[in-house]
């Protein structure tokens, strides 16, 4: 099981136009739309597991997080054509202890995303990070939301580099720190519809 460490910037399409032409280079595109699962207990949003299904274009990716130490999250990802099938592997390859009791209960689609994610890779001497400028919605409870934040990835380095790039990016830009990720903010969207 892999740790994530990603920081999330509230943005308008001005600030992510600005942050494109800023960092030249080559860009990847996807497509992502991304349905987010619990029990109907919400046993695994009350304990802060996040377990989705993404589409990247035209790739299904399951993945599984959980807490970790820090602003990190333990994260499991496999390519995998549905949830069903990837809970299994999940139990396998790392899953929290108790994990496949609670999923036993069930699970239900409770919320989503739809957005299109341009993303470049940057690297230094102390990093790799992922910089992605996602804009789309967020969906729950027959309800939606606009999507437009700035994302900061530590792919290989140290934290404390990728904290400071993160920083400077957001005092350059005037960009505000994103608390929530996309998955609590569309969770509330649902939670505001029961």
């Amino acid at each position: 099981m892999g740790v994530e460490f990603e920081l999330k910037f509230s943005a308008q399409p001005e600030q992510q136009e600005e942050i494109f032409r800023t960092f030249p280079g080559e860009y990847q595109t996807f497509q992502m739309e991304t349905t987010y699962y619990d029990t109907p207990s919400g046993a695994l949003s009350a304990r802060h597991y996040t377990l989705r299904r993404r589409m990247e274009n035209t790739d299904s990716v399951c993945t599984l997080k959980t807490p970790a130490e820090g602003n990190g999250r333990n994260e499991q990802e496999i390519s995998c054509g549905s949830i069903e099938e990837a809970i299994p592997v999940f139990c396998q390859t790392g899953a929290p202890q108790g994990f496949a009791q609670l999923v036993q209960e069930g699970l239900i689609a409770v919320c989503g995303a739809k957005f299109h994610r341009t993303a470049i890779t940057l690297q230094s001497e102390d990093y790799v990070l992922e910089l992605a400028l996602d804009k789309g919605i967020l969906t729950g409870g027959g309800k939606e939301v606009p999507l437009c934040e700035v994302e900061v990835e530590l792919k290989e380095g140290d934290k404390f580099s990728a904290d400071l790039f993160a920083s400077l990016l957001s005092s350059q830009y005037g960009l505000k720190v994103q608390r929530y990720s996309k998955f609590r903010r569309a969770l509330a969207l649902y939670d505001s519809s029961r």
